[in-house]
């Protein structure tokens, strides 16, 4: 593969004091016109002046300093690799203020990156465009010629030429509109002075929108845009966001900066949104609420989105990153901040809970990998930065957030996040800037225990023993590196500051005791606990590592789970690690199986979650076998008697959790062929098709998944025809992921063919594909397949983005046999992709450990299962 230049960024000789910038998109053509004009200031006198620029044509460029003549550049040099241009000038451009004037044109393209289209259609139905952006991480240089690099901060003045039946938005407020004198179709807007921000915040977007609109009690004008015709839908985020300024405001004691925020549902989205400062843009499905027709957990999504966003125009946009190496800061803290605020809004929803599911344990999985990666991570060319948006930015970052707050504690914690925004507002910080405030506050040493975290990858294994002394019970823990594939054998183990917390069965939800963990091993002696009472390390399941028990105190434990004495969140994070355990080869597959069945009495949605998830991994390991009806079996009669005592509607008095928790039971049981569940999902699914007994938006996905599993063509006819009816997008992306489930492998390409079609948006085709692949094990080989004979449109539609990683571990990782890595490592050495280098790795690593854990299991595993249903002698 071609070895790249090093890395360099920009020069420091010249930097932008204020952008004067006026575009003008053309929606038919697809192209765009733009004016440049730049206050900058010359550092040291030079003859060329270098900026980020991308897929853009330079017209002319003239630089004129204060009160003085204006010398045309003489040369334009494109460095398309570098994504740079340099401007050369015939003589120097003295130190001190001056103008840059530049005139370019560009294109509006398709990529869902930079100044781009979006595809949307008239409440009529005819097909049309909007002009959109999406900046993050560095394709502002595709909208117009710039330093874009996060520290290099400026004010921007931004007008936009655009058709005048056409809304037109920006970060700041419209100052003026007047008409456009060279064409009365055309109107310009001007918008106001932005504060000093870096250019991946720079928005604007031109289109079609309704839209609805509040005050927050502190006065910022907060307005929710929609496609036209669908207002009603914005009101759920509107409710959020105006709830969620004050409480921020408050949490940080530092104001929005900014007179309004427009929060806004684009067609064609990549991300799930984008916290453009003032012009939030999302998908439709993280923004839009239907009362009718959204189910539970799309209501979830949107608060956790929109809570995410807003905490980034104080945390990434008033204070950002100094460079991308540092963008934990900004998505860790989001992503554990915004489940604060859904806290705050929404208590019924348990969020903390599921944020161990969705995140926590997320995080551990991928970063027991020996392809991880540090949280902190150096990088320098775009295709480095666009691959560092992944779990362990995201995911892990917020485990280590939220394990750091829990060791500070919320008032030293919100004093430290006040000091830090009040430092560096309006400017760049790095990790080490945050741990000084943050030790400051609360005189712990920050810095010292969260380098383990953040700069190393991985994260330790909590080995723990017991013996009764008298009253006391005198723990021996130690701690050595997890890995996926069993213990830790290099020569130098690393070691980790690991905070410590134990509790007892007196009482599971106090803890009875902390201790900083900063070498290989300790003893502690916990005072006065009873011969009969358990004790429990990491209550509340904060601590961001693993935990292997003696197996006398795991056997006083396991009451705890039938009992429910345990908390949910503990009960949820005993099991996942005996499932990793597992995993890694350090206990039997069989012990988890056992472990499982103690589950019978559980009520928790999110224990249950996931449960089914890990259940699921392996459902998924055991298709690759010839019982892999016997664990259906097991997921059969460990899910009949919760779904007996659910039923399937709804009973007066239950709450969200209750509508999460009977889709994922009905999903569960329709799937692994439960008789009654199928016959009843079937007979619901034909009075919905009908129109006799609309389905409730909660029961849909459950029920569509169940009928597909075990349907023909004609019910994939019938999805298809659903799917083409459907009005809202999250309806069409409900039917989308569920597609793959159908069995027969003619039926199975038609999904694939269908999956490229134009019914289908662009960024939502690599969760068709993905559901053929995680759905069965003909899916799994017809999806990879695919994928590799259709590869030159789905790279060239995704290049770079993360979309690419994500469509490739959604397609491979499921695979268990050793010769599978090595074919998916040779594709993609003759098929090179940068952006996802490292999840290609991470797959091959996957795959390779599944068929280790397959050797290693499935005979034990069969017969554990056999043994079960045996009629005891």
């Amino acid at each position: 593969m071609p070895e790249r230049r090093p890395f360099v960024r920009l020069p420091t000789d010249v930097y932008p004091v204020n952008y004067g910038l006026c575009l003008k998109p053309d929606l038919i053509d697809f192209t765009f016109e733009g004016k440049l004009e730049a206050r900058i200031e010359v550092v040291q006198g030079t003859t060329q002046i270098v900026m980020n620029c991308a897929d853009i044509d330079i017209i002319t460029a003239s630089f004129a300093p204060e009160g003085g003549e204006e010398i045309n550049a003489t040369g334009f040099n494109y460095q398309n690799e570098d994504e740079k241009v340099t401007l050369s000038f015939p003589t120097a451009l003295q130190k001190g203020a001056g103008s840059l004037k530049i005139d370019f044109v560009g294109e509006l393209n398709d990529k869902m990156k930079g100044f781009y289209r979006s595809k949307y259609a008239s409440p009529s139905g005819e097909v049309r465009y909007a002009a959109v952006t999406q900046f993050e991480a560095t394709d502002a240089r595709r909208a117009f010629p710039c330093w874009d690099e996060p520290a290099i901060k400026a004010t921007f003045d931004i007008t936009l030429i655009v058709p005048k039946d056409r809304v037109a938005l920006s970060n700041m407020n419209v100052i003026d509109r007047k008409p456009y004198p060279e064409d009365e179709n055309l109107i310009e807007v001007k918008f106001a002075t932005t504060p000093i921000m870096s250019t991946y915040l720079v928005a604007f977007v031109i289109g079609e929108y309704d839209f609805v609109e509040s005050q927050s009690s502190d006065g910022v004008t907060v307005r929710v845009y929609t496609p036209v015709g669908k207002a009603e839908q914005g009101k759920f985020a509107l409710e959020v966001a105006t709830k969620t300024l004050p409480f921020y405001k408050d949490y940080f004691n530092v104001p929005y900066p900014l007179p309004k925020i427009d929060l806004i549902a684009i067609a064609d989205f990549a991300a799930g949104a984008m916290e453009n400062w003032g012009l939030v843009t999302y998908r439709e499905t993280a923004l839009l609420i239907d009362p009718k027709n959204s189910c539970s957990s799309s209501r979830q999504w949107v608060a956790l989105v929109v809570g995410h966003e807003l905490a980034h125009q104080w945390f990434g946009n008033l204070v950002t990153m100094e460079w991308w190496t540092h963008l934990w800061l900004n998505e860790g803290f989001a992503s554990w901040i915004e489940y604060l605020c859904v806290d705050h809004c929404f208590p019924e929803y348990d969020i903390w809970t599921q944020f161990v599911s969705a995140d926590y344990t997320r995080a551990l999985d991928l970063d027991a990998l020996d392809n991880s990666h540090p949280i902190e991570v150096n990088v320098g060319h775009p295709s480095e930065v666009d691959e560092i948006f992944d779990a362990i930015s995201y995911s892990k970052g917020a485990s280590v957030i939220r394990m750091l707050h829990n060791y500070i504690g919320d008032e030293d914690f919100r004093k430290g996040m006040h000091a830090y925004l009040l430092k560096f507002q309006h400017k760049n910080a790095s990790t080490e800037d945050l741990w000084d405030c943050l030790e400051q506050a609360s005189g712990k040493p920050i810095a010292a225990v969260m380098n383990s975290w953040t700069k190393q990858m991985g994260f330790p294994i909590i080995v723990v023993d017991q013996e009764q002394q008298g009253e006391d019970r005198v723990l021996k823990i130690s701690q050595t590196k997890f890995c996926a594939s069993g213990p830790h054998n290099g020569e130098e183990c690393p070691s980790w500051m690991v905070p410590i917390s134990i509790c007892t069965s007196e009482d599971p939800a106090c803890t009875k005791m902390k201790v900083l963990l900063d070498q290989a091993e300790t003893t502690v002696t916990v005072p006065s606990v009873a011969p009969e009472q358990w004790i429990k390390i990491n209550p509340g399941t904060v601590g961001f590592y693993r935990i292997q028990y003696s197996s006398t105190m795991l056997e006083s434990l396991l009451p705890g789970i039938r009992d429910l004495s345990l908390l949910p969140v503990d009960r949820l994070g005993l099991q996942n690690d005996l499932f990793s355990l597992a995993r890694a080869g350090m206990i039997s597959t069989v012990q988890v199986l056992k472990l499982m069945e103690a589950f019978v009495n559980e009520p928790n949605y999110t224990v249950w979650s996931d449960l089914s998830s890990n259940l699921g991994v392996l459902s998924s390991l055991l298709s690759h076998t010839d019982y892999h009806e016997d664990i259906q079996e097991f997921i059969r009669d460990l899910f009949t008697p919760i779904g007996l005592k659910l039923g399937w509607d709804s009973k007066p008095g239950e709450g969200h959790l209750d509508a999460l928790l009977r889709g994922l039971v009905l999903g569960k049981l329709g799937k692994a062929g439960h008789k009654p569940t199928l016959e009843e999902a079937r007979r619901r699914f034909k009075e919905h098709v009908e129109g006799r007994q609309v389905l409730s938006a909660d029961l849909r996905s459950p029920v569509y998944l169940t009928v597909l599993k075990h349907g023909d063509s004609t019910t994939l006819d019938t999805m298809f025809k659903l799917h083409k009816q459907a009005d809202m997008q999250e309806e069409r992306n409900r039917i989308e992921r569920v597609l793959g489930a159908i069995s027969a492998p003619d039926l199975i390409q038609r999904v694939l063919t269908f999956a490229l079609s134009e019914e289908v948006r662009p960024q939502d085709t690599v969760s068709v594909i993905g559901g053929v692949a995680g759905s069965s094990k003909h899916g799994r080989k017809a999806a990879w397949k695919f994928v590799k004979d259709n590869w030159e449109e789905l790279h060239n539609r995704y290049q770079g983005g993360f979309l690419i990683s994500r469509l490739i571990k959604l397609t491979v990782d499921g695979f268990a046999v050793d010769k599978m890595a090595a074919e998916v490592k040779s594709f993609f050495e003759s098929h090179h992709t940068p952006a996802a280098e490292r999840t290609v790795q991470q797959c091959c690593e996957n795959i390779l450990l599944n068929a280790a854990w397959l050797k290693r299991d499935a005979d034990d595993i069969h017969q554990y299962l056999l043994q079960r249903k045996a009629p005891p002698v």
